[in-house]
Parts: C-alpha cells; sequence; structure tokens
C-alpha cells in the first residue's frame, strides 16, 4: 500500500498578503500564518518588518532559519512543526528576538540546541515535547547557553538553577558570551571520546592529586568538555619540570 503523499505549500509573499493579521493579546501586531502545512520558512521579508510576532504553528518546517532581517520581531511561534535543526547566526535575522516557542518539535541531542546562543535576547523559550527534554543535564545546558533567559519550559528560572548551569556548563557559558555557538564541540560530545581523548581522560583522572581534582575532571567527562581535560593534562606537564627541581635533593660538592 503506497504512503500518503505530503502536501506542503511555499511561504511566499501572496500567502504573507493573504494571511490574518490582528493585534494579539499583547497588543503587539501578529501574523498568522498556522497550519498551512509550509515545509520551509523563506520570504518573510515580504513582511517589511512590520510584525511583532509572528505564529508558525501546525506547519512542516524541519529547520529554524531565515534570509529575511526582522529587527522588529519579539516573538516567534513555531509549535507543532518537525523542526530539528537550527540555522546558525539566528540574531542577524531576529535580533530583538525574546521568545521563542519550539513546543513539540523532533529535537533529540543536546549538541543540536547550540545556535540557541545566537540569540542573545531570548527571555522565553519553550521545548516541551521535544525528545532532548529527556537527556541529562537539559534545562541545565540550555541556562548555560541562554544568559538572558528567565523562563524555559513555562518554569521561571531560578539564582540556584544558574548557578547550577555554570557549575555544569560553565564551558558552555562562555562560548555563549564570546558567540563561539560551539557546534564542533557539541557534535564531539554527542559523537563521545576518541581513543586519543579515552587515553587522555585515562591519564588525567590517574595523575590526579586531590579529590577536588577528580571531581572536576568527572564533570568535565559528563559534559563532553574534552578541551578541558586537555587543558589539565598540559598544564600538568608544564608544572612537572618546575615541581621535579624544587624537591630535587642538593648536590654534594
Amino acid at each position: 500500500k503506497p504512503l500518503p503523499v505530503r502536501l506542503t505549500m511555499r511561504l511566499n509573499a501572496d500567502l504573507i498578503a493573504r494571511s490574518p493579521a490582528y493585534l494579539n493579546a499583547l497588543k503587539d501586531r501578529e501574523l498568522d500564518l498556522r497550519g498551512n502545512k509550509i515545509s520551509a520558512i523563506e520570504n518573510l521579508a515580504a513582511c517589511q518588518n512590520q510584525f511583532d510576532s509572528i505564529d508558525l504553528s501546525d506547519n512542516e518546517i524541519r529547520k529554524l532559519e531565515c534570509m529575511a532581517v526582522l529587527p522588529r520581531l519579539k516573538m516567534l511561534l513555531l509549535a507543532h512543526n518537525r523542526i530539528s535543526r537550527l540555522a546558525e547566526r539566528l540574531s542577524e535575522a531576529f535580533p530583538g528576538l525574546e521568545t521563542l516557542v519550539l513546543t513539540d518539535n523532533s529535537f533529540a541531542q543536546l549538541s543540536e540546541l547550540s545556535p540557541l546562543a545566537g540569540l542573545p535576547s531570548l527571555t522565553s523559550l519553550s521545548l516541551v515535547d521535544n525528545p532532548v527534554t529527556k537527556q541529562q543535564g537539559y534545562r541545565h545546558y540550555v541556562i548555560a547557553r541562554l544568559p538572558k533567559l528567565r523562563v524555559l519550559d513555562f518554569k521561571r528560572v531560578t539564582t540556584s538553577e544558574r548557578a547550577a548551569a555554570a557549575a555544569a556548563f560553565g564551558h558552555v557559558a562562555a562560548e555563549a558570551a564570546t558567540g563561539d555557538s560551539g557546534d564542533a564541540d557539541g557534535a564531539a560530545a554527542a559523537a563521545g571520546p576518541t581513543p586519543e581523548q579515552i587515553a587522555q581522560i585515562k591519564e588525567a583522572i590517574a595523575s590526579a592529586t586531590s579529590l577536588t581534582e577528580v571531581a572536576t575532571l568527572e564533570k568535565a567527562l559528563k559534559a563532553g568538555n574534552y578541551k578541558l581535560i586537555a587543558q589539565h593534562l598540559a598544564t600538568r606537564a608544564a608544572a612537572a619540570p618546575a615541581e621535579a627541581a624544587g624537591g630535587a635533593e642538593p648536590m654534594e660538592t
């Protein structure tokens, strides 16, 4: 029996012109593009930056991307799509975006969320009913990526959560602050350590001299932060000659 064909529609200037536009409950001007079987976000330049909110819920979109520049846009609603990918440099398209709703999409791995760091103004985010929410450390990872985030999955981000996120994913927060999305590191972490990294991990833990050092290395390992482990080994190697010289017996004359 042949599989049913999914019919999709292009998001073009004509569809945008025919779609409802109104003031929403927040008194923001909103464009309603719900339920049009749209498969890709395109041609939003036809909006002429006239909207504070765009609703693209209940479509067939697979990737969040946008070639247009929409500085007025504050809210983007993308619930009930099929999105599993985020474009890089989203802030170029949405520099003022504050609220992003990605409820019921297809994100599965933490690394797929790393481009969220490209939305520095984001204060509210929903990823409810995405498989990634079941991943260990999910909430802390996202909070570390977005320093201005106040609400995640309709729950307020607390001060204690922010501190725990910084402790668990401090390197992620640093990448977000410098504008580095860390995709390569995230993909490497998702794929697991290489044989060389496994050897480095064993060496680092074996040469640890305190419980604090072991705990730091274990935390880096859980977070997939293999760079930190390599840097730790390099620091110890650099310090070894000085330690050896300091502990040497004076030569008799």
